[in-house]
């Protein structure tokens, strides 16, 4: 059994202040949010045989009614948050990490009470001494107060159907997944592959820490996903957030949905 869901958050601005504002193009305009980037956010569940997984948390804003969109975007896809037993972070930026936790009745507590959160042990102290915009740490007190943080270190194999690598580029210990079972292999890069179209267009990024890594290794997830025929999540996909990569015999990639 192998089921993934997109649980799309949304889409927003996002300017120098590095505030995500909700951007809608059938209300919205472009020009009116000048010297901004324009991002979706695709937090991904998945369920295989052993464990219900979240794949990076999104922003975690509420909905209308006050609810956490990350949950209801759960229930609706027949699951409950409880259920949830890892919750795997590709790296702590805010827009990957404010869903890890949540308000209930005036007070944070961790967005999956039954989960653990597996964080690279290098990320988290990043997030601590660097004292970045990008990084807020009263979510990251939270979540150690819980006692759910699993840290890890470097590559590895967490399970028998969950591995990860090390792979910095996007920042200095971003970390990639691969989930399988005995027909399926996913891959979740995070930062590093964050949409379909960088895999087409590669190159080097402003916003990346060490941009000419994260564009080598676009290339090589690029070629990777399709000798291996790995399914492919995009986190910050506009269209095709789950996705399936092919290569031509000229090495110009197409990414087809799944």
């Amino acid at each position: 059994m192998l089921e993934i869901i997109a649980l799309n958050e949304g889409s927003y601005s996002v300017d120098s202040s590095k505030k995500f504002i909700p951007f809608d193009p059938s209300i919205h305009k472009a020009s009116e949010r000048p010297a901004s980037l324009f991002i979706h956010i695709n937090p991904f569940l998945i369920k295989t045989e052993k464990e219900l997984l979240i794949l990076d948390t999104g922003l975690g804003y509420n909905d209308e009614k006050g609810n956490l969109i990350l949950h209801e975007n759960i229930k609706k896809a027949g699951y409950h948050p409880d259920d949830v037993t890892k919750v795997l972070m590709s790296h702590l930026h805010y827009d990957h990490s404010g869903g890890m936790v949540w308000d209930k009745q005036g007070k944070l507590e961790p967005s999956f009470a039954n989960a653990e959160y597996i964080i690279q042990q290098g990320e988290w102290e990043t997030a601590y001494a660097k004292q970045s915009s990008s990084y807020k740490t009263e979510i990251f007190d939270v979540i150690q107060r819980s006692g759910q943080v699993h840290f890890i270190e470097g590559n590895g194999i967490l399970t028998d159907e969950i591995s990860y690598e090390l792979t910095g580029g996007h920042c200095e210990y971003h970390q990639v997944y691969h989930i399988k079972n005995d027909e399926h292999e996913i891959f979740f890069g995070g930062d590093v592959v964050p949409e379909p179209e960088q895999l087409q267009r590669n190159f080097i990024a402003k916003y990346d820490y060490d941009g000419k890594l994260a564009k080598d290794l676009r290339t090589e997830y690029g070629k990777k996903a399709a000798i291996n025929n790995w399914i492919c999540l995009f986190y910050h996909a506009k269209n095709r957030a789950i996705g399936t990569v092919k290569e031509d015999e000229q090495g110009n990639i197409r990414v087809d949905a799944f």
